[in-house]
């Protein structure tokens, strides 16, 4: 396979660090945009003196910050792997909606934004590659999940129809839908929630609450599964629009977008009992 030029958001930690490791390994030149400095520092350090280290430059990005952004597509790639995202938990009936806003200009709005210019350059070229990773959450919902559900449904939107605008101009765009992996990301954020509830206040039980975390905590695989995965994708010309990991998740995804056209308004999707 050809090697590439490969810039990665979101790169200092969890999936996308694995994957900006697993690349340069393979031999690409991996880009890894590392969202703080102390975050940079640990990733130079756990790559000092390896044989791929050559293969990996890392850069300080955050994509809501327009000097970094600014620097970042200075490069020349091959393809973008837009992974930089954050999570909110809480219920939309409650939640401040700013928490909400939050979520959709890093996940949404501002990954689309820092995706344009590259784009520009790949129409031009007449070839290139946008991945973004998304998230079995953009293909259902989960309980108290609504802020990163909305986020990673509105980027189903955005990749689906720049999947279709730019396929004439030899640009490939696809998703990434990883489940729950061990990575940390997932904890955090459902603890997020714990910044604003009041149990005087909110009418949503906390221990729904509680239970939902714990549920989470208790189901997630292995990250290295869903590395590997990436690994060997997102080089690929050819695939799959969509890349479901674990592959047992695509069914239940499946099906649960065709429960929506039978439930009924007085039922719970079973996927929340």
């Amino acid at each position: 396979m050809k090697k590439q030029t490969i810039l990665i958001t979101g790169a200092g930690s969890g999936l996308a660090k694995g994957t900006a490791i697993g690349l340069a390994k393979e031999g690409h030149k991996v880009i890894a945009g590392i969202h703080t400095f102390e975050q940079k520092s640990r990733f130079l350090e756990d790559i000092k003196g390896k044989e791929y280290e050559k293969n990996i430059e890392l850069i300080k990005l955050d994509i809501l910050d327009f000097i970094d952004c600014e620097k970042a597509q200075k490069y020349d790639i091959d393809i973008l792997v837009n992974n930089a995202g954050i999570g909110h938990t809480g219920p939309l009936a409650e939640i401040p909606v700013d928490y909400l806003r939050e979520v959709m200009e890093t996940n949404a709005f501002s990954t689309l934004e820092f995706s344009q210019p590259f784009i520009k350059k790949m129409v031009k070229r007449g070839s290139g590659k946008i991945v973004f990773l998304s998230s079995i959450a953009g293909v259902t919902t989960s309980a108290f999940l609504g802020p990163y559900n909305a986020s990673k449904h509105a980027l189903e939107a955005i990749a689906q129809c720049l999947r279709d605008e730019l396929q004439p101009f030899g640009v490939t765009v696809a998703t990434i839908n990883p489940g729950p992996f061990d990575t940390g990301f997932n904890d955090r954020m459902y603890d997020t929630y714990k910044q604003w509830f009041d149990e005087d206040e909110n009418f949503t039980s906390k221990k729904d609450l509680e239970k939902a975390a714990t549920k989470m905590a208790e189901n997630q695989f292995d990250p290295q599964e869903m590395i590997d995965k990436m690994v060997e994708v997102i080089p690929q010309k050819e695939h799959k629009f969509r890349t479901v990991c674990p592959e047992k998740m695509v069914q239940m995804c499946q099906d649960y977008q065709n429960r929506q056209y039978e439930i009924e308004t007085d039922t719970i999707d079973k996927s929340k009992k």
